[in-house]
């Protein structure tokens, strides 16, 4: 390799030069932390502001079950493919301009998503806003990594943690009140002011920070393997619980993914200026901190993505009210997460994630022990626990990969952070839910005799199954007696509840072990190296 990229050194990153006098607010730290919580904030907003809108969508486009799926899908998709190259053109081609694109072009794609008059328009254009978030977000790792000093960067870092907190907590209101009193156009047109706002903000503050050892080429080779390799790899894991995860295109996606990523691997030791060099992972606590991402992220969005249909489901909320009930979770991420960054910067970060992970996974088995009639207290109490226990890992995780990686790789290394948390969170929904899945399989038909029902063959059976699996009583035909009718639901949601104990036990037994590779951690460490500014 032509230079090694990672200096292991125990000084702590030195602050960025001072701006030139006469600057005004041009590149103040603060406002910078300002400026790009504002561009992510429009992403992590409409991370669940859609899925509330999804059903309204599907009856308003006369979309089909499979071309739903794909409005969240195709972003998902094209968010994780193409994160880390997102990274690297942040690091050649300047953080600002990156961020402001990625605004821009989140922005304008959102509103063509309201204007659109069809599902396939719609998909097209989530594509297309995928692509541009990914832009965004390494892009606000590697401002923030250039704007603040080592000693500070965990506080900035636990703020923007709690700005994605709060926009993951308001998208299930905001987009229920939006659904229900506007339309369904109108949880897209609201990014579009916001979008607007980061474009101010950023012209007028951002200033652009540059390693002079920045690469002044593109990879491109090893841009082609990982995009195909990460789009293998995601779409395999999509496609997954739909074909079996025996099913020979299963299989084929997956091992294709493995080939792709080990030829990759080959291809960045041979490269003039690789797209990840390989020396980057000679740093323990980094590479410790990208498999801790990506734990968490199967434990924590592969689990809680079963609450939704719990709530909603199981306890007949409407989307609004599950929003307002998952306000104990977000509410403690939002204010967890500055103050893990002030703890992460007094204690470093092994002890503030280990206890993170240790508290995530007492709340995940506690989850476990939820059932059809668990009340307010004892749900309020798991949502605390979750999310006191997952902000000091996403500020810790995230200041570990980032401040181990040198500042002409902050983009890459803010890539691979938002890459690992989307793979592990797709894994980890697909996994659970094929072992949810099962276990409904497995324990519906015991339930639904024990009620008394008569048994349902067939397809029929097979579409009983499926809505269990959701947490949803089939509909009753007309002049059911209304115990049998409370017979169906009950029998349905003890079955999916059992399967929502097991995902959430799995998901404890992964949080322990993300508890301990957290002993591998320690804070950033490497020189940020010459800069310009701009």
């Amino acid at each position: 390799m032509s230079q090694s990229v990672v200096k292991n050194s125990e000084a702590d990153a030195p602050p960025p030069p001072n701006p030139p006098s006469g600057g005004g607010l041009k590149g103040h730290p603060w406002l910078t932390l300002l400026t790009v919580a504002v561009g992510v904030m429009m992403v992590a907003l409409d991370g669940t502001i859609v899925a509330i809108a999804n059903p309204v969508i599907q009856e308003k486009l006369h979309a089909a079950p499979a071309e739903i799926q794909w409005v969240t899908s195709g972003y998902l998709l094209a968010l994780a493919v193409f994160l880390v190259t997102a990274g690297k053109i942040g690091d050649r081609f300047g953080h600002k301009a990156t961020f402001l694109v990625g605004a821009v072009g989140f922005a304008v794609t959102s509103a063509a998503i309201g204007f659109a008059g069809n599902i396939q328009t719609v998909i097209a254009f989530r594509v297309l806003q995928g692509l541009f978030g990914a832009l965004l977000q390494p892009a606000a790792l590697g401002l923030l990594r250039g704007a603040f000093p080592a000693e500070r960067l965990n506080m900035a870092i636990g703020i923007w943690g709690g700005v994605i907190g709060a926009s993951t907590a308001a998208g299930p209101i905001v987009g229920g009140l939006l659904v229900e009193h506007v339309n369904w156009e109108s949880v897209f047109f609201i990014n579009v002011p916001v979008g607007l706002i980061a474009l101010a903000l950023g012209l007028w503050i951002l200033r652009d920070v540059r390693a002079e050892k920045a690469a002044k080429s593109f990879d491109l080779p090893g841009i082609a393997l990982l995009s195909v390799g990460m789009f293998a790899l995601v779409f395999g894991i999509i496609k997954a619980p739909e074909w079996g995860w025996g099913d020979g295109r299963t299989l084929l996606f997956l091992g294709g993914a493995v080939v792709l990523m080990v030829l990759f691997a080959l291809w960045q030791g041979k490269a003039r200026e690789p797209l990840v060099p390989l020396g980057l992972f000679r740093s323990v606590p980094l590479s410790a901190g990208v498999l801790l991402m990506a734990l968490m992220a199967f434990a924590f969005f592969g689990a809680i993505f079963f609450v939704t249909f719990y709530l909603q489901n199981v306890h007949g909320m409407k989307p609004v009210d599950a929003g307002v009930h998952l306000l104990p979770m977000t509410g403690m991420m939002i204010v967890g997460s500055p103050l893990a960054g002030l703890a992460i910067g007094k204690l470093g970060p092994r002890i503030p994630i280990v206890a993170g992970m240790l508290i995530t996974t007492v709340a995940m088995y506690g989850m476990s022990t939820l059932d059809t009639g668990s009340g307010n207290g004892v749900m309020s109490l798991w949502f605390v626990l979750m999310g006191l226990g997952i902000s000091p890992v996403m500020v810790g995780a995230t200041e570990v990969i980032v401040g181990n990686a040198p500042l002409e790789l902050s983009g890459v290394a803010g890539g691979l952070q938002q890459a690992a948390m989307q793979v592990g969170g797709s894994l980890g929904t697909a996994v659970l839910g094929a072992l949810m899945a099962a276990k409904v399989g497995d324990v519906l038909p015991g339930n639904w005799a024990e009620a008394g029902l008569p048994p349902v063959e067939g397809a029929a059976g097979e579409g009983l199954k499926q809505a269990a699996q959701l947490g949803i009583a089939p509909p009753a035909p007309a002049g059911t007696p209304q115990q049998a009718v409370d017979a169906m639901a009950g029998a349905v949601h003890e079955s999916f509840v059992s399967g929502m104990s097991l995902a959430f036990a799995v998901a404890s037994v992964v949080a322990l072990a993300a508890a301990a590779l957290g002993l591998l951690t320690r804070r950033g460490t490497t020189d940020a190296g010459p800069s310009v500014h701009i």
